[in-house]
């Protein structure tokens, strides 16, 4: 009976530091989600804030698993650790618009290098969409500068051929990123090229 209770006791401990941590993990995700809506509308102010939300709540996470490793494993720390690490890297390449690529490092975040490299694999994504809006707006110049960015991310990626069981899936997220930056490319290139020859086209009307 000694037994019994000591290890239900145990477990009962585990089992609300896993609901905090799950609600903990929900907040993290809320606030990246909104600071990544808030920086494609170029609000960089509140983007900011919630990213530095996500930030203290994942030393929060991270904290309230000490001593809990089989936990803090368990899947959703790293999940909130890649959400993190996407918006933060997002958050540096759109406010210098594309000039440094000096992005924070995972320890300066503070998040496990699996998690890094597959919120890195995430921002391809996410640059996708961004020089969609550029292309649209016919900055072709800058849509070129954040595709060379999506090529450089990608081949980071690459260099880190490990099994799954290591990188957390990442190969497959790697795949995903060449099959994005193949068509971002494709979108980049037509769209120059149409412009190019409506300024021709133009071009040869007033001549006419």
């Amino acid at each position: 009976m000694g037994v019994s209770s000591h290890i239900r006791e145990n477990l009962e401990v585990k089992d609300r530091i896993r609901e905090d941590g799950l609600k903990i993990s929900r907040e993290i995700v809320r606030e990246c989600r909104t600071a990544s809506f808030a920086l494609h509308g170029k609000d960089f102010e509140k983007a900011g804030k919630s990213i530095e939300a996500a930030g203290n709540s994942l030393k929060k996470l991270v904290a309230r698993f000490e001593g809990h490793a089989d936990i803090y494993h368990a899947g959703f720390v790293e999940h909130a650790q890649q959400e993190y690490s996407e918006v933060a890297v997002l958050y540096s390449l759109l406010k210098d618009e594309g000039k440094t690529q000096d992005f924070p490092s995972p320890d300066e975040l503070g998040v496990e290098y699996a998690a890094y490299l597959n919120g890195l694999g995430d921002v391809v994504g996410e640059l996708r969409r961004h020089i969609l809006d550029l292309i649209r707006a016919e900055a072709f110049e800058k849509a070129e500068v954040f595709l060379g960015i999506m090529e450089n991310i990608h081949a980071t990626l690459m260099e880190f051929d490990y099994p799954d069981a290591i990188t957390g899936g990442l190969r497959r997220k790697t795949d995903v990123s060449r099959s994005l930056i193949e068509k971002t490319r494709g979108d980049v290139v037509n769209s120059i090229q149409q412009k190019k020859l409506e300024v021709a086209m133009k071009s040869l009307e007033t001549r006419l």
